[in-house]
């Protein structure tokens, strides 16, 4: 006769492996003001999925994506001036 056994243990061990790093975190965390303008975003577009899109939706949906535009351009830039470094030192 086979026992049955569950697997429990082995799929919810803890292994530090599987969490963030701190580099992962900190990524995460300067990627937040475009996730939720993404969201944002998401919602507005979400709302129109019933019903007859209004002046006020289009208008929405514009401000959203403007917003989401915004924040990866700031992000493009934080991340453009971290990466740039003078040569021989401070100027």
């Amino acid at each position: 006769m086979e026992h049955i056994v569950t697997v429990q243990d082995a799929v919810t061990a803890f292994e530090p492996w599987l969490e963030p790093t701190a580099a992962e975190l900190d990524a995460i965390e300067r990627e937040m003001p475009l996730i939720a303008a993404d969201v944002d975003l998401l919602d507005a577009r979400i709302m129109t999925l019933d019903r007859p899109v209004t002046e006020m939706d289009t208008r929405r949906i514009r401000r959203a994506h403007r917003r989401v535009l915004a924040a990866r351009r700031e992000l493009s830039n934080q991340t453009a001036a971290a990466t740039v470094t003078v040569p021989g030192g401070a100027a």
